[in-house]
């Protein structure tokens, strides 16, 4: 079975018969295209009834039923700048892997912008008022199953309890903060540690260790002064 189609076309006129095969089976595509001047892309993420199709916002030419074909001129071709096509190959290229593998965020429009790199992102909604009458069955079919899919989902969502209202637990902070606290995965090492804090701190002074020898005059000798200063 076919997942998604993608398209490069070149003209309105294929993009417009591409998406009407696309309503009618409920197809999936991507499509992309590089203005004529060639210095901006898009790319656009189409499904049949939950996004914009091609018909729901068309450009100013289809709109009007304008026949692109009067609109060049004899012996010009439109400009081609192959590094701006190879930015909007990468876009939809990447776009499709996301869509296929189911990572990441699948962007609906994703525009490029060569001259200043913009890079401006949309999501289309579709025309309830839409010309292509597959469309709006689509859409029709989509509104009936999305109450149903959003049901589902809020079943799955498990209930969070926690000990307290706010979900706060409180730690003990004596001893500070060790290696065994700050262990991360087998591979990976910490560039530093903090030393744990000894029971008995070598820098305090135990004033029943000192031992002190009077002189003569009752008072503390030199000798003794200098140990306690060296305990400091």
């Amino acid at each position: 079975a076919v997942v998604s189609t993608q398209s490069t076309g070149d003209n309105f006129e294929a993009r417009m018969a591409i998406n009407q095969a696309c309503n009618e089976l409920g197809q999936t595509w991507i499509e992309s295209g590089v203005s004529e001047n060639a210095v901006s892309g898009h790319i656009q993420f189409l499904e049949p009834g939950r996004t914009a199709c091609f018909a729901c916002a068309p450009p100013l030419v289809v709109a009007s039923k304008i026949d692109e074909k009067t609109l060049k001129r004899e012996g010009v071709c439109a400009a081609s700048l192959p590094t701006t096509m190879g930015v909007t190959a990468g876009l939809l290229v990447q776009n499709t892997l996301k869509f296929l593998l189911k990572f990441g965020d699948v962007t609906e429009y994703l525009g490029y912008n060569a001259l200043n790199d913009f890079f401006p992102q949309f999501n289309l909604k579709p025309n309830p008022h839409c010309d292509s009458k597959a469309c709006v069955k689509r859409q029709e079919e989509w509104s009936a199953r999305a109450p149903v899919e959003t049901l589902v989902e809020e079943e799955k969502e498990e209930e969070i309890v926690h000990d307290e209202d706010w979900g706060i637990s409180i730690v003990a902070e004596e001893g500070g903060t060790t290696a065994e606290d700050l262990a991360v995965t087998e591979g990976l090492r910490l560039a530093y540690t903090m030393d744990k804090q000894p029971e008995n701190n070598e820098n305090c002074i135990d004033n029943s260790e000192i031992t002190t020898q009077e002189n003569d005059d009752g008072g503390l000798s030199l000798d003794d002064l200098r140990m306690q200063m060296s305990q400091l």
